[in-house]
């Protein structure tokens, strides 16, 4: 069952009149599959540029939605900064959590399990809201009402960095069409993996630009299984400025 469907079983922070943001099929995920540990290098990049030269450090205080078993907040904690993380999949919050505590001592922050659909977090909270592929599980209107969610959550002028999945990435168009640009995919590394949903750029400017005035928009691209076989891994990645 998708967490798009409103009779998706209930998790903290979810409800029938707001579909979950989070599918429970990620709790067998972080179960049963190792998982990265370090960050990529366009989130290392991101927080470097724009904030490695701030006074205090640790007044910097940055969020990531469906935060998994920590390697961003990982960094984001090992440079001295505010880490905060909202996740789905109990066994990845206790992941994040260990990892913290074991190798950022005094690391300043709070990792919460919950549906970011409905962040327990006050107005302006954050410099800036990350979201390493985790929105894109999420049908397209659901999608806006989770990044307003973010603009709530965000300071005057605050950041926000998204990286989400392209059309024509391996797996878009294959199997089960769910929605908007969405399916249950036969292959490739989404496969197993819910609900997914491949933006094109008009999405992106329908998604990134309502309160938000994107700075920066770059489209990646890998290819897997060599230069033939056809299968790439398309990939956006948005900065945005909350207006």
């Amino acid at each position: 069952m998708a967490a798009n469907d409103p009779q998706a079983p209930s998790i903290p922070g979810s409800s029938a009149e707001s579909p979950a943001g989070w599918d429970p099929v990620w709790e067998k995920v972080f179960s049963s599959q190792a998982w990265g540990k370090y960050p990529g290098e366009d989130l290392i990049r991101f927080v470097a540029r724009n904030f490695y030269k701030a006074p205090d450090r640790k007044a910097v205080r940055i969020l990531e939605v469906g935060s998994g078993p920590g390697a961003n907040l990982w960094f984001v904690a090992r440079e001295g900064f505010s880490a905060y993380g909202i996740e789905g999949s109990a066994t990845a919050v206790a992941q994040s959590i260990k990892r913290l505590d074991d190798e950022v001592g005094g690391w300043s922050g709070k990792i919460v399990q919950g549906d970011f659909n409905r962040l327990p977090f006050a107005d302006a909270e954050f410099d800036a809201v990350i979201d390493i592929e985790a929105i894109y599980c999420n049908a397209f209107e659901n999608s806006r009402r989770i990044i307003a969610g973010i603009r709530r959550v965000l300071k005057p002028r605050g950041l926000f960095y998204s990286r989400t999945f392209a059309q024509g990435c391996m797996g878009d168009g294959t199997g089960e069409p769910v929605g908007h640009h969405a399916w249950k995919v036969a292959e490739g590394p989404l496969l197993g993996k819910g609900y997914s949903r491949f933006s094109d750029a008009d999405d992106i400017e329908r998604l990134y630009g309502e309160g938000f005035t994107i700075e920066e928009l770059e489209l990646n691209s890998r290819t897997v299984g060599g230069h033939r076989s056809g299968h790439h891994v398309i990939e956006w990645s948005v900065t945005a400025r909350k207006v």
